[in-house]
This record gives structure tokens, C-alpha cells and sequence, in this order.
């Protein structure tokens, strides 16, 4: 685990206009920076970078943060890879907090698994680029796929030399343990002897979804019998082939731009595809789809179209991995190549114009796919055609969206010509029966932050409430620390028995004004993350003498970083419009911080005695006389409350 010292080390030195403009060509705009969107297509800019408060807003997505977040979104970082990435960029010296000697252990292990690895990615990259053996066969290879050399660079391929222990050899030379080479499975260790598990192949490095290299895919070019086409590193520590993707790395933030994934069988597949300008796009390396893979893809988007091979064999099997990308409620497309064309071939030969025509024109739903191709094979055989009814309301039992699985249920029959009763009851069958599987496994114990749905909602949020206590946060969060002369209010009544508002000069600190105010009222916010804020900013404001607004951002956490970006970005949207420049002046808060204070508190003030007499209102018709008169009294005292902040406000606007 990184320590706190790390974490706070990083947060002081990154800065999120530097870290940004790595992926985001930005504009000076008055003390901001401004950019095109990195999340959506757009021709004008709706990203802000704001370097006083060291946080980032999107308009056109609504996504927004500090430093860590924007790297955790465009990068699809964990925390931990992201602290990592900006360690590494500023030069700072990553602590871990105490660990065990076993986890000590184990975690340099796994570094050292990583760190063979790598080099031994950057040894096959060379020797391809930079012997004579590896430019005759391997590289000539590659070429002969039509790869030029900016992608062969891009994917780092590499060629191992035709000789028993080439590679094992010089790595155990570079100071590296052979015991890690084995582990890794780069190297075959029997008795004495040691050996390159990948010698005579070209080599596809597969790295992870934060680009560090977890394993490889060879492929051998003799023409052998007896070795097997494509060899993958066995399972490591690092290495585990049921949760990795290859070309995800590359893909990933075309995947979620795009918000589409394009699925293929084969390494060269995606590089192909790449090549041609289509990026969002990874493979399963040849092994039978999971849902761990399924999984890393929902990550990025909700969509996925997976690409079959013309004369795929066997087609009918590969579907299985259809019902499960619908088990995890992702919508499916399929597209078919022509006979004898897959992905590679088909790319090679068209432009990037015909390919993205190809694919979008092609592209059919599932259900769509799957009746016509199921339909094909029962043909007039009654017994065929009520399998393959039964096999496409299976993989509509697996979708978890209620709605989804009517509209399917409803497509289905119309396409195979059914009635939709029949497919209902069919799928109701399926459902009990998958229920009653699920009830005979053990429950598992709901963890502290589960979310469990309520079965009926009483609470209806109201804006203006909403309004109110986000302006509140905003104050808090913008000038919660500076002192302003206020109008306090004292609640009066004259000597003709009215209510009125006596105003008295009070010299006070913006946190302390409101904090004392909702304390006298016993207003409790309404909205739990902007409750949960606000006391997260009057501890501190009360525990720190100067409030340093970034480092308050970058202490909470990601939910909540989100929701405050919000709110101090909102008035960065009217520079996007470049307002002055059509001379239109947008007036600064600043100028009158006590006056928007008190104005936004009685605002609420009155609010909450609206909703006290609609309250007061509702309860009245089922009291008794004595009740109802005292009831009578409390709304006679409250609109007269009602009134008098009124008047005040329209005083003060």
C-alpha cells in the first residue's frame, strides 16, 4: 500500500495543467486553460483546466476532478497506478507502508517478474530491428503482413533467434536470476539445462491495460509439425490469460471515445486494424472468451461488436461468448467478413473509408444474427426450428435488464414467427430455474458500501433545496476562510406585538456565519453527498488556519472530488462562451461576499418554512379541534415569518 506521505508528496508536486497538456493541447484563457473535449468528438472547446485550484471540468461529458481523477478516466488507471504514474513523471521515491516480510517478498517478486519482462520485450524488439538473423526472418515477416515500421515500433514486435538458449543466455548475463526467467516461462529449466521456451518465433509482447508487460504471444515460422503454431507465456504472477486482453493498452482510449469495442480472434487482427486507423479494437488471443475479460471492455463501454472470420468453423460454438457479454448487461453487435477474409485480410485490402462503411453496414444485433444463422440450419425441420426458438430466449434469460428482455422477447417473435405469450412463458421457466440454482448457493454477507435498493422511495429531492445547498458548499468551498462584515438578523417583535427582523453588525468568518446560522436553526442539509461535504469543509476550515482549496480536493475521494469539481468549475463555463469579448460582463462574486451569503441563508430559511407550512397544511384535515387550532396558529405565525423574509430579501436583491 503507498503511503500517505507518498500520496500528499505527489498531490504538492503534480501539476494538473502539466499533466494534462501531456494528452490535451490546451489554451491560455484568462488564469484557466481550455481544450477540446478528450472524452467526446467536438469542434469548439468545453474542457477547462483550472491550475489555482488544481482541478479539471469537462461540460460536454459532466466529468471532472483533480489530477488523479483525469488520469483514472483518460487513462483508466487504478488509484495506485495513477499516484505511481505522477511519482514516476516528478521523480518522487514511492513509500510503501509497513508490510510483512511475506508481502515484502511478494511484492518483489512480482516487480521482478514485471521487470524481466520488460526486458526482455526491448531484447526480442532489438533483435528484430538489429540482427541479421532478426531482419532476414522475423522482420521480413512482418513485412510480408504488410506492417510497416512505425507499427511495428508501436506494438514493440520482436523476433527470439532460432537457438536453444540465445535469449536465457544473455539475460542471466544482464544480471537477471533465472529463477524469475522461469517463472515468467521465458525460460524451460530441466536438470542442468536451460532453454528458450520462444526460440525461432516472432514475438507479440501483451501488456496490461497500464501498459506494463505481462507476457507473450510467439509464432513460429518454420514449418515444424510437431510445435504449435502460436505459443502463449504460461500463468504467472503477473501473467493470468483469462484476464487479459490483448491490445488493450493501445485501444483503450479509442474504446471510449468511440464508445464501441471491436472484438477479434488474433494478435495480427488488431494490429492490422490499427494500422488502417481503426483503434478501438482487442483480441482474446485465441482462447475461449471469459467474463474477467468481458469485465476489463465494460470498463471503457457498454457496446461491443465482435468480428468473426468469413469461414469461421465452427461459429455456432463461438456464440457461447456472446450470451455471456449479454450476462454482463453489454449490448452485442456481430459482423461476419466475407468468405474467406478474417479482420487481418480484410483490413490489408481496404481503405479505412471501406472498412468503417464495411463494419457499420454489417453489424447486426445478436438476436438478428443469431436467428438468421440458427434459422439457416433448421430450415423446415419443426424439431430444429423449436431448438433453435429455445437456444435464442437462453440467451435472452442471461440479459439482467428487464426491458431489454422484452423488447428481445418481442423481436424474436417476429422474426421466427411466434407468439410472444409462448417465448414469455418460455423464459419465465428459464428464470425460476436459474432462481432456484442461485438459492441452493451459500448468500453472501453484504459488504459495508453495497448499495441495497429500497422498495419504495418516500423522499422526493426538491431543487430549490438542491440549489440552496450546493450554493452553501460553493461559499464554503470559495471564501470560507475570509472575514466579512455581516448584517446578522435578530428576530424581534415590536411594541405592537408584530414580528420583525432587527439588524446588528457582526464581524465573522464566511464558515463560522453559516455554520452558526444552520445551527440555530437545526437545519440539517437534505442531500446526503453535499451533507457528508459540508462537514467534511467545517472540520477542516475549523482544524487548519489557512485553507489551501487544492489540498482539501486531493484529501477526498473520488465521488465526492467529482461532485465538488461541479461546483467550482460552474462559472468556468462562461468563459468558454468568451462573454466579454460580445461585452457582456459577468459580475464577480467577490465583490460582495457577505451580501450573497446572508441572501442564500434566508433564502433557505424561507424555503424551509414553505415546506413547514405545506407540511402544517397536509396534517390539519386529521386532527381534532383543539389540534387544529393550534396547527391554525403555527401557519398564521409561519406565513407571517414567511413574509418578513421576504420583505428582507427584496431589501437586500
Amino acid at each position: 500500500m503507498i503511503s500517505r506521505t507518498t500520496i500528499d508528496n505527489v498531490f504538492e508536486t503534480a501539476r494538473v495543467e502539466e499533466v494534462i497538456g501531456d494528452f490535451v493541447q490546451l489554451k491560455k484563457s484568462g488564469s484557466n486553460f481550455k481544450g477540446l473535449s478528450p472524452f467526446s468528438d467536438e469542434r469548439t472547446p468545453s474542457f477547462m483546466v483550472s491550475p489555482v485550484k488544481q482541478i479539471w471540468k469537462d461540460f460536454s461529458s459532466g466529468k471532472g476532478g483533480n489530477v488523479v481523477a483525469f488520469l483514472m478516466e483518460h487513462e483508466h488507471f487504478t488509484y495506485p497506478e495513477a499516484i505511481k504514474y505522477l511519482a514516476k513523471r516528478y521523480g518522487i521515491e514511492v513509500e510503501e507502508t509497513e508490510q510483512t516480510n511475506e508481502q515484502k517478498e511478494q511484492a518483489n517478486e512480482r516487480e521482478s517478474l514485471y521487470l524481466v519482462s520488460e526486458f526482455a520485450k526491448d531484447y526480442f524488439h532489438s533483435t528484430l530491428l538489429k540482427t541479421e538473423q532478426g531482419k532476414a526472418i522475423g522482420l521480413s515477416y512482418f513485412k510480408e503482413r504488410g506492417f510497416t515500421e512505425e507499427t511495428i515500433k508501436k506494438f514493440e514486435l520482436g523476433y527470439s533467434p532460432d537457438q536453444w538458449d540465445s535469449f536465457t543466455a544473455h539475460a542471466i548475463k544482464k544480471g537477471y536470476s533465472l529463477d524469475y526467467l522461469e517463472k515468467t516461462g521465458l525460460s524451460i529449466v530441466k536438470e542442468e539445462k536451460q532453454f528458450d521456451r520462444f526460440k525461432g518465433r516472432v514475438m507479440f509482447p501483451i501488456l496490461s491495460m497500464s501498459g506494463r508487460t505481462l507476457g507473450f504471444g510467439g509464432r513460429i515460422l518454420s514449418s515444424e509439425k510437431k510445435a504449435a503454431k502460436y505459443l502463449n507465456s504460461p500463468e504467472s504472477d503477473i501473467y493470468h490469460k483469462s484476464k487479459v486482453l490483448y491490445g488493450i493498452f493501445h485501444a483503450k482510449q479509442s474504446i471510449a471515445k468511440e464508445d464501441n469495442c471491436y472484438l477479434v480472434e488474433g494478435y495480427t487482427d488488431v494490429i492490422q486494424f490499427h494500422q488502417t486507423g481503426i483503434q478501438n479494437v482487442v483480441s482474446s488471443s485465441g482462447t475461449a472468451l471469459t467474463p474477467e475479460q468481458i469485465r476489463l471492455i465494460n470498463r471503457l463501454t457498454k457496446n461491443i461488436t465482435v468480428l468473426f472470420d468469413g469461414d469461421a468453423a465452427g461459429l455456432r460454438a463461438s456464440l457461447r461468448g456472446v450470451d455471456l457479454i449479454l450476462e454482463q448487461g453489454m449490448n452485442v453487435k456481430i459482423c461476419t467478413f466475407p468468405e474467406g477474409e478474417d479482420p487481418d485480410s480484410f483490413a490489408r485490402k481496404n481503405s479505412l473509408e471501406e472498412l468503417s462503411s464495411f463494419l457499420e453496414e454489417n453489424a447486426q444485433d445478436f438476436i438478428n444474427f443469431k436467428a438468421s444463422l440458427l434459422a439457416s440450419e433448421a430450415k423446415n425441420d419443426p424439431v430444429k426450428k423449436a431448438d433453435t426458438i429455445r437456444d435464442m430466449v437462453v440467451s435472452i434469460s442471461k440479459i439482467p435488464d428487464v426491458i431489454q428482455r422484452e423488447v428481445y422477447l418481442q423481436e424474436c417473435s417476429r422474426i421466427m414467427d411466434i407468439s410472444e405469450e409462448v417465448l414469455f412463458n418460455t423464459l419465465a421457466q428459464l428464470l425460476q430455474k436459474d432462481r432456484k440454482e442461485a438459492a441452493k448457493k451459500p448468500k453472501e454477507t453484504p459488504q459495508p458500501f453495497d448499495v441495497i435498493p429500497k422498495e419504495k422511495t418516500s423522499v422526493t429531492k426538491v431543487d430549490a433545496l438542491y440549489e440552496l445547498e450546493r450554493k452553501i458548499i460553493e461559499l464554503l468551498l470559495l471564501y470560507g476562510n475570509e472575514e466579512e462584515e455581516f448584517e446578522d438578523l435578530i428576530l424581534e417583535t415590536d411594541e405592537k406585538g408584530e414580528i420583525a427582523l432587527k439588524p446588528e453588525k457582526v464581524t465573522s468568518r464566511v464558515f463560522e456565519k453559516i455554520y452558526l446560522d444552520l445551527q440555530d436553526d437545526e437545519i440539517e442539509f437534505a442531500n446526503d453527498g453535499f451533507k457528508s461535504v459540508y462537514y467534511e469543509i467545517i472540520t477542516t476550515l475549523n482544524q487548519e488556519q489557512e485553507f489551501q482549496l487544492n489540498n482539501f480536493v486531493n484529501t477526498l475521494d473520488a465521488e465526492k472530488v467529482s461532485a465538488v469539481t461541479d461546483i467550482l468549475m460552474d462559472e468556468e463555463k462562461y468563459t468558454l462562451h468568451n462573454w466579454e469579448g460580445k461585452e457582456i460582463y459577468v459580475k464577480h462574486k467577490g465583490m460582495t461576499i457577505a451580501q450573497i451569503v446572508s441572501e442564500t441563508i434566508l433564502n433557505l430559511r424561507r424555503h424551509l418554512v414553505s415546506q413547514k407550512i405545506n407540511e402544517l397544511s397536509e396534517t390539519i384535515r386529521e386532527q381534532t379541534s383543539e389540534q387544529k387550532e393550534n396547527s391554525l396558529q403555527d401557519i398564521v405565525d409561519y406565513i407571517t415569518l414567511k413574509k418578513v423574509l421576504s420583505e428582507k430579501l427584496n431589501r437586500v436583491l
